[in-house]
């Protein structure tokens, strides 16, 4: 009788005490994961940290702020305060009462970008219109988000006719000329305000005007279509995904679902979105108050000051100097750095 054949196939492990023994070192080294395992927020900003551009940008608005901010509280002149005998001075120059007090030996700090025809500094305000251009981008941005995306949310989640029917008003919405809203609410407003700025606590209405206040209003009632589009279509594609499906098998009521899993997981376009509709609502309140549809006298924005620099355009042309590039540049670099963004939290932008 033949014994059998006990050669092992070649493709067979042949498995030995020694391969059950801990790893050394060098092994263990070898098999760490070469990129460190990061967060949504941690690659996002690593990624806008890598832009030049948008990190300019940021830096730039942070230094427009800290001027807007911060400055004025330790600055020696105020926004509505008028010197007697300084009107219409050139930067950095000082009127007659100024230079005699400055030969006397005082210290007398100077006009730096001069002052208008009432005496004020000009420096300071427009410090003080870039802070309320700032305010009104802000505001208006947050009242934008909150409104567009809780919108567009609800009418991509339930679908069918409610969507069809909440689009369709969006539409009726974008053909609403709003400078024509805007002139109606102040006029309608303008009476029940001032009564109400009488009141004690709503002085702020007083100091903020009509006007501005008829702005915040429109945004609130026509400037969120946009934002309410972009994040229906967000929206559209991520209801369909499995942890959609997940939640409300575990129960979640639809309205954590909405907060808590579908705009949460937009928050990358809520971002970029609403970063973008800073520098909408810094123009469209510069060009109101341009046409005198802004703040209310003695308080100055961008749009006002540049509306008052044109009056004076031929003889005192450095007045519209400061404030057309202030506003230029500040929407410029809300643009860019809206577009970095965009590049560092878009998942469909990433390599």
């Amino acid at each position: 009788m033949t014994e059998p054949n006990t050669k092992i196939p070649s493709f067979h492990l042949k498995l030995t005490p020694e391969d059950f023994a801990p790893a050394t070192r060098e092994e263990r080294e070898s098999l760490v994961t070469m990129r460190e395992s990061v967060g949504f927020w941690q690659d996002g900003f690593r990624r806008l940290s890598r832009n030049k551009i948008a990190m300019t940008s940021l830096v730039f608005i942070l230094i427009i702020m800290f001027f807007s901010f911060i400055v004025p509280f330790f600055y020696p002149y105020n926004y509505s305060f008028q010197i007697r005998g300084a009107e219409n001075l050139a930067p950095m120059t000082y009127s007659a009462e100024e230079q005699a007090s400055i030969d006397a030996g005082e210290s007398v700090f100077p006009h730096v970008l001069g002052t208008d025809d009432l005496g004020r500094d000009t420096a300071i305000r427009v410090m003080m219109g870039s802070r309320i251009s700032l305010l009104v981008g802000l505001v208006a941005s947050i009242i934008v988000l909150m409104i567009g995306s809780t919108y567009g949310a609800v009418s991509a989640y339930i679908g069918g006719w409610t969507d069809l029917i909440m689009m369709r008003i969006v539409d009726i919405i974008y053909t609403v000329p709003d400078i024509l809203i805007i002139i109606l609410l102040s006029v309608t407003l303008k009476f029940p305000l001032q009564r109400l700025a009488n009141q004690p606590g709503f002085e702020w209405i007083q100091l903020l005007g009509v006007n501005l206040i008829s702005i915040f209003i429109v945004f609130a009632l026509l400037y969120w279509v946009g934002m309410a589009r972009i994040i229906r279509s967000q929206i559209l594609i991520l209801k369909e995904q499995e942890f959609v499906t997940a939640a409300k098998a575990l129960g979640a009521s639809n309205r954590r679902i909405i907060k808590k899993h579908l705009l949460t997981n937009a928050i990358g376009t809520l971002i970029v979105t609403t970063t973008l509709q800073i520098p909408s609502a810094i123009f469209t309140e510069s060009f109101l108050s341009f046409l005198g549809l802004g703040v209310a006298a003695p308080m100055p924005s961008l749009g006002s000051l540049a509306s008052d620099a044109i009056k004076g355009l031929n003889s005192y042309p450095h007045r519209l100097m400061a404030p057309a590039l202030l506003i230029s540049a500040i929407i410029l670099s809300f643009n860019l750095l809206g577009d970095g963004l965009r590049d560092a939290f878009d998942p469909k932008l990433k390599n």
